[in-house]
């Protein structure tokens, strides 16, 4: 029994490859080859979109009587995934890209615009450089000085590269000590802010003016609640707690009972007289 998965075949010593009958195609057919969308895209019949990257099973056939520098153009046939119109798109060589034909209309772009805008800009410039000779001559000097200007920063920047290294971790201990010293000024600084506040404060509530006396240089010195002396209870009550709990401290308890015990054992009570 041979193998499922056979790599090599046999053939006999007696085969000739010239021998096989070669299968005759047409010159331009097509063939049926599996692809993704190579562009977003509206289907232009039931206004469906495709996107990028949709996997079609498509037909490719060779573009008759195109090409770009000798290089082929090739034209893709897909259906659309809605209403199964047709939708053809072919290869653009030129641009690198491919270009819907029929059937469907390209979402917009910015980005192509863009590119489109910039190579406009060139042609036109080149154009202009042709047909005047001063401008193409402002052009180079212009474009010479920007490549200077850009040389000059570039090494500058190699520059202080080298410096960098060179010094190693030198820089980034100075860069340490720089932020230190940025702190410690902060630290400083509020601390100062905070001590004349505090000089405020005691200035402001330590003396005010004396509203009892006529002269306005005489001043009444004022404490603070935590610097003030705590009052006794017995002030804060009013005259009469004050004389209840006199008249109770003047009152004499009674006196207590004697108790003594007998031979026999018996307690005798005896009341002490008042």
């Amino acid at each position: 029994m041979s193998e499922r998965k056979v790599l090599n075949k046999y053939f006999p010593p007696d085969f000739d490859p010239d021998l096989i009958p070669r299968r005759k195609q047409p010159r331009n057919s097509q063939q049926v080859v599996r692809l993704m969308a190579p562009f977003s895209m509206r289907c232009n019949t039931c206004g469906e979109y495709i996107y990028k990257g949709k996997k079609f099973n498509a037909r490719k056939e060779t573009v008759d009587g195109e090409d770009y520098y000798g290089i082929k153009i090739f034209r893709f046939y897909i259906k659309c995934t809605l209403c199964s119109a047709e939708i053809t798109f072919k290869t653009d060589p030129k641009n690198t890209d491919y270009a819907a034909e029929h059937g469907a209309s390209r979402n917009f772009e910015p980005w192509r615009e863009e590119q489109a805008g910039e190579e406009e800009d060139r042609l036109a410039k080149l154009e202009e450089e042709e047909n005047n000779p001063m401008k193409a001559l402002e052009n180079r000097t212009t474009d010479s000085k920007r490549e200077m200007d850009i040389l000059d920063a570039l090494q500058d920047i190699r520059a202080r590269n080298a410096r960098n290294e060179r010094l190693g971790g030198s820089a980034d201990l100075l860069a340490k000590l720089d932020m230190e010293e940025i702190e410690n000024e902060e630290d400083l600084e509020r601390k100062r802010l905070e001590e004349k506040d505090e000089e405020l404060v005691r200035e402001v509530f330590s003396k005010i003016p004396s509203a009892s006396t006529e002269s306005p240089s005489e001043t009444v010195t004022v404490k603070r609640k935590a610097d003030a002396m705590e009052p006794s209870v017995h002030s804060l009550l009013s005259e009469t707690s004050r004389s209840l709990l006199d008249l109770k401290a003047s009152v004499k308890p009674p006196a207590a009972k004697k108790v003594k015990k007998n031979t026999l054992g018996i307690k005798v009570v005896k009341k002490q007289k008042t």
